[in-house]
């Protein structure tokens, strides 16, 4: 006896929140400008990040 394998495969929509790539590929696009933008703040300023913030 064989065992029979579904022919069709079922279409799964993607979630409306959490995780998704689409989510997960903005997050990192908005992390990618968040670090360069510390970086810039960091050169054009002299000091860092905390200092600037008046955090430390």
């Amino acid at each position: 006896m064989t065992t029979k394998s579904p022919s069709v495969t079922p279409k799964l929509e993607e979630p409306k929140f959490g995780f998704s790539s689409y989510a997960e590929r903005l997050n990192g696009r908005a992390a990618m400008i968040g670090f360069v933008a510390t970086l810039a703040i960091e050169y054009a300023t002299g000091q860092g990040l905390l200092s600037w913030l008046g955090l430390y």
